[in-house]
């Protein structure tokens, strides 16, 4: 299943993210791709805001992976596998407590450990027009 939406600023966004939520269903793990500069990160803080995240949603860049908390307690977890060489630095952090976790999960950079997803998640691929950002979501 394929949805596609687009956003020419950060109010367009916020709609957008609310969409998502809702076209992803059950869906709670997702794969961010796009290249560098097109708002991997502001797609996530984006989509935690619609969860209502209390908690300040920043890039992972360097942390790998950040911890945020929803208003009803649950989790969120943010991955940037940017700064990773090998699939085996996934290994270290413990990514199957994170991944299997039920909760959301958001992973920027997906194909630097792309033989380790290889369960059903919702992929969005982020483009740019001009000022105008493209988002296609692909749920398997």
């Amino acid at each position: 299943m394929t949805f596609q939406y687009s956003a020419a600023n950060l109010e367009e966004l916020a709609l957008v993210a609310n969409k998502i939520i809702r076209d992803a269903g059950t869906h709670r793990f997702f794969a961010i791709e796009g290249g560098m500069g097109l708002g991997k990160t502001t797609l996530v803080k984006a989509i935690c805001n619609a969860l209502n995240v209390e908690d300040m949603v920043s890039s992972p860049t360097f942390s790998i992976m950040n911890e945020y908390k929803r208003g009803n307690g649950e989790q969120v977890f943010h991955f940037d596998f940017y700064r990773i060489n090998k699939e085996s630095e996934a290994f270290d952090l413990g990514y199957e407590n994170y991944f299997f976790s039920n909760y959301y999960c958001f992973v920027e950079w997906p194909e630097k450990i792309q033989s380790l997803l290889n369960f059903p998640k919702a992929t969005i691929f982020i483009t740019s027009e001009n000022e105008l950002r493209l988002l296609t979501m692909t749920i398997d």
